[in-house]
């Protein structure tokens, strides 16, 4: 599969008319600061679609992009770190609660990026348990393996495995290249 267009649509901040026309949704979530921007641009092959910032937290509501015509892709702020205040990290923790699990809104597959270097940290293994105890469908993404040396990759590799059992892990590298087709057969699937 591949995605023939793409555009921004709306920035949410809860129930919308939008999210409810029927259109199969992705989401996509992860820590702030984790390279969400330059997935969604890599995937959808266009460059600004959605901004990139050194600043973490630069998402601050619910951005919805059209794929293809008929599948939404739900970019959510990032949780944890952000250059925000207290207030405004809690007000945006707050819309991705309410998105994944207290709306009526379902995701047919939510993306979890992780950096690859990093691993999962204790806010990611919280979303993911989450996640899991809501019988979310979701995929892993290893982002930015562009940062690793061969060896690093493969033992980050067996770490994602053993920390994320069961779920698809995709290596990821948007200045590379590397993962983009898997990711986009695993949203349009």
């Amino acid at each position: 599969m591949n995605i023939t267009s793409a555009k921004f649509i709306a920035g949410l901040q809860g129930t919308n008319e939008l999210l409810e026309n029927g259109i199969p949704q992705v989401a996509i979530i992860g820590r702030s600061n984790v390279g969400k921007s330059s997935v969604i641009n890599a995937v959808t092959g266009v460059k600004d679609l959605a901004r990139t910032s050194a600043f973490p937290g630069r998402t601050q509501e619910i951005n919805l992009f059209l794929i293809n015509g008929n599948t939404y892709l739900v970019d959510l702020p990032g949780y944890g770190y952000a250059q925000a205040s207290h207030d405004a990290r809690n007000r945006l923790q707050e819309i991705i609660d309410w998105y994944f699990f207290n709306s009526p809104y379902n995701q047919k597959v939510v993306i979890l990026i992780i950096d690859a270097k990093v691993g999962f940290t204790e806010t990611d293994f919280d979303m993911l348990h989450l996640l899991e105890s809501r019988q979310k469908h979701v995929v892993i993404v290893a982002n930015k393996i562009d940062k690793l040396k061969r060896q690093e990759l493969a033992t980050q590799l067996k770490r994602f495995a053993d920390d994320a059992p069961g779920h698809l892990i995709i290596p990821f590298s948007a200045l590379d290249g590397i993962g983009i087709k898997q990711l986009v057969d695993a949203m349009l699937a």
